[in-house]
């Protein structure tokens, strides 16, 4: 009988961790999911649509997340101050530069600071990729964001296939593996 509660309440997780407006799509096709799960990451059993928003970009003007669309995209909800944030922030900038040219999009979401401190941090820690500053809170809010870092990695088609909380090294093979496939489909 616990065996059931426990499940139910797991399969509440996953129905409720999506962000607020994301309806259910089609299946993520089989061998993503296998190549995630090898890299021992679960991807959802069906696809979700993000929450579209516009933020600023800290290399200026602004980026709207439907517009990439076409990319796999990486989106990271962080902070500064955040140490698993920062901890991780190097195995992403590595998966970035391993894959940008064959259409991973990594776009970091810093959570409600200011664009000195986001400026600092990125140039500080050699950070390539794409910032947009969330200093209302609105897009995080959105997605319900309660515990940062938290990454959803969408298809070229948009839709989110994967949600992580917490930090990890994204720099591995089995991931890199998995991101290979990914960005094949």
């Amino acid at each position: 009988m616990k065996r059931i509660y426990k499940t139910a309440a797991l399969a509440l997780f996953c129905a409720f961790s999506w962000p607020a407006a994301a309806a259910p799509g089609g299946p993520v096709p089989r061998e993503v999911a296998a190549s995630f799960r090898e890299a021992g990451l679960r991807t959802a059993a069906r696809t979700a649509s993000p929450v579209d928003f516009t933020l600023p970009v800290l290399a200026g003007g602004k980026q709207r997340l439907s517009d990439l669309k076409g990319k796999v995209v990486f989106l990271n909800f962080w902070a500064t101050w955040c140490g698993p944030c920062r901890s991780e922030m190097p195995s992403m900038e590595a998966l970035y530069r391993r894959f940008r040219d064959s259409g991973l999009e990594v776009l970091a979401v810093n959570c409600a600071e200011n664009r000195r401190d986001v400026v600092d941090f990125m140039k500080n820690n050699g950070l390539s990729f794409p910032a947009v500053l969330d200093e209302s809170g609105e897009a995080s809010g959105r997605y319900g964001i309660r515990a940062i870092p938290t990454t959803y990695i969408l298809n070229r088609d948009g839709e989110i296939i994967l949600k992580v909380t917490g930090s990890m090294d994204w720099n591995t093979p089995k991931i890199i593996a998995a991101f290979e496939t990914l960005l094949a489909d």
